[in-house]
């Protein structure tokens, strides 16, 4: 099943190659927060309905709640997906960029596991390890605290 999620995530980039955006345009709003670099090599789309993979396997792994979410952004590997409403909302792309942290460093079967385990545990919300990071991270930026390095705060707490 894990290949065929990842198979769907990389058919699903690909497909949006086109309308992808760098995050290096956020390059002085996270400065202190993500180097250049990173921002760089991260992408969004904003996107009408966000792509998810609808496949019995995952229902049948207790994952409908998620697969028929109502959620603002969705993360696949190095590209994230926002509706139109969320996309002028600094505080998601922030969210979203510290799940693009946390595939790379899992990799994307790591990602998909854990991911699919902590919902299946803990269901969708703050209270799954990998997305209470993400909310802790984009709520640290929201009180305006001082800039931190999110990537090696990440990367220290996976």
């Amino acid at each position: 099943m894990l290949d065929l999620v990842e198979s769907w995530i990389d058919q699903t980039n690909h497909f949006y190659r086109k309308e992808r955006r760098s995050c290096s345009i956020f390059e002085q709003v996270f400065k202190g927060f993500y180097s250049p670099i990173f921002l760089s090599s991260s992408y969004f789309v904003i996107v009408d309905s966000l792509p998810t993979p609808d496949f019995q396997q995952l229902r049948d792994a207790g994952l409908g709640d998620f697969l028929d979410g109502d959620f603002d952004g969705i993360t696949y590997k190095d590209t994230y997906y926002l509706l139109p409403h969320a996309a002028s909302r600094i505080n998601i792309h922030f969210h979203e960029l510290v799940h693009v942290i946390q595939w790379r460093a899992l990799t994307a079967t790591g990602f998909i596991q854990r991911y699919i385990s902590e919902m299946q545990t803990y269901g969708y919300g703050r209270q799954a390890p990998l997305e209470a990071m993400a909310y802790g991270l984009e709520d640290y930026f929201e009180d305006g605290r001082p800039p931190m390095d999110i990537e090696r705060h990440v990367l220290n707490n996976l």
